[in-house]
């Protein structure tokens, strides 16, 4: 039995940092804005937990106190291959802080859902989006169904916001399928307890080795600062390892090489190895249709380079509700699609050209002999890897930047985006 429950200005399905996001700016803008969680917080999520400069950004613009108990700040990335260790502090840019963060997914999220709620936002937990609700004389999406307490009930609003993560349910539900021309990923990762859990370098590892046997890949160790550090691998669809690797073995193969000091080991994990999967680069399209539009992981935002997602969800989340603001501020039906259809256009011009590039590295990087030579030849120079760096963070300034910004900027705006 449906109960028709409310009306809203905005749904928004998905209270992850993304939809989180969203929610905020739409609600500081005095819309009303219901903010759907099929999950109760605090609940858990996949990811490395690491927050690079550009998410670090996100999070300051948004009010978040950054130096309350339970931030871990960070100096750069550690990078270890081809027998070498490199320590790369984040750059001093005008345009992004100096600094990362490390805060694991069961706060975070928490954190971004209530600040949504104090700007003025409902959230609904334990809500599971069912389908869209379909005005069939417009060919357009006016609500959603869900199941709430095991009823099921009707929301409706006028757009709503797809930021319901990788599997993103209500995309599948409009005709949205992922583009196969566009990188994937599998992340797994466990935590463990460790004396290294107060690190102030996120460490990434470029080579990943068995004994005598390279693995296919790359590692993480990143400190949570609560006793444990989260340690992970990723595996990218362009390596021909990618369909036949239990990454779970995998993860335990690689971390029994590492120092027993370390205690990256089954006796010290403080729960089970878990994995999801990595959409990249724009692999759902498009990012606005019919009513709906997609932030974060639904529409594929997550960076090639470096597989990094909350900085692209709370970005993109933060340019959907600008875009909805002004949309629905316009007189006509007409006025407003202009104004909508403005949100896809804006996203390509940001980031379309330097995914295209990332596509194209990861292209390269699949096979192991190029990661090899890359990882051997490039890492013991370190103006290469301060350039690499800020490729792969994304971390530029747009104007009065260094030689290397003038050089990747140049390279993003001359690529096509696709």
């Amino acid at each position: 039995m449906t109960d028709s429950a409310r009306e809203a200005d905005v749904i928004v399905v998905g209270a992850g940092p993304a939809g989180s996001t969203t929610a905020y700016y739409l609600a500081q803008a005095g819309l009303d804005v219901l903010l759907l969680e099929k999950a109760t917080f605090p609940r858990d999520k996949i990811c490395g937990d690491g927050l690079t400069p550009r998410a670090v950004r996100q999070l300051i613009a948004m009010g978040i106190d950054i130096d309350a108990p339970g931030w871990i700040r960070n100096k750069g990335l550690r990078i270890y291959g081809g027998g070498v260790k490199v320590e790369l502090p984040w750059p001093e840019l005008a345009s992004f802080p100096d600094f990362g963060l490390v805060r694991a997914r069961t706060d975070l999220d928490e954190i971004l859902a209530e600040r949504a709620v104090t700007a003025g936002a409902e959230l609904l937990q334990g809500t599971n989006v069912q389908a869209p609700i379909i005005d069939e004389r417009l060919d357009r999406i006016v609500g959603v169904t869900a199941k709430r307490d095991g009823a099921e009930v009707e929301y409706r609003a006028p757009l709503v916001v797809a930021a319901d993560g990788n599997s993103t349910r209500l995309s599948l539900a409009m005709g949205l399928r992922k583009r196969e021309d566009r990188p994937m990923g599998v992340a797994v990762r466990r935590y463990y307890t460790t004396p290294r859990h107060d690190d102030d370098f996120l460490e990434s590892w470029l080579e990943l080795w068995d004994g005598d046997r390279l693995l296919p890949g790359y590692g993480w160790v990143f400190g949570v600062g609560n006793g444990t550090s989260n340690v992970g691998l990723g595996l990218l669809n362009t390596s021909g390892s990618f369909q036949n690797t239990d990454y779970r073995a995998m993860l335990r193969r690689w971390t029994a090489g590492m120092p027993p000091e370390w205690q990256f080991t089954e006796e010290f994990a403080t729960g089970p190895i878990r994995g999801a999967a990595l959409p990249m680069g724009f692999n759902r399209q498009p990012h606005y249709t019919r009513g709906m539009l997609l932030v974060g992981d639904a529409g594929g935002m997550i960076n090639p380079f470096n597989g990094e997602g909350i900085d692209y969800a709370m970005e993109s989340g933060h340019l959907a509700a600008d875009i909805i603001v002004q949309a629905l501020a316009r007189p006509t039906a007409a006025q407003r699609e202009r104004a909508l259809y403005q949100y896809p256009r804006i996203l390509k011009e940001e980031h379309g050209g330097y995914f295209t590039i990332g596509r194209l590295f990861v292209q390269m990087i699949g096979n192991p002999r190029i990661m090899s030579f890359l990882t051997r030849h490039g890492l013991p120079h370190p103006t290469l890897m301060r350039f690499t760096l800020k490729l792969l963070a994304n971390l530029t300034d747009p104007r009065d930047g260094d030689a290397a910004d003038r050089v990747i900027n140049a390279m993003t705006k001359v690529a096509p985006a696709a």
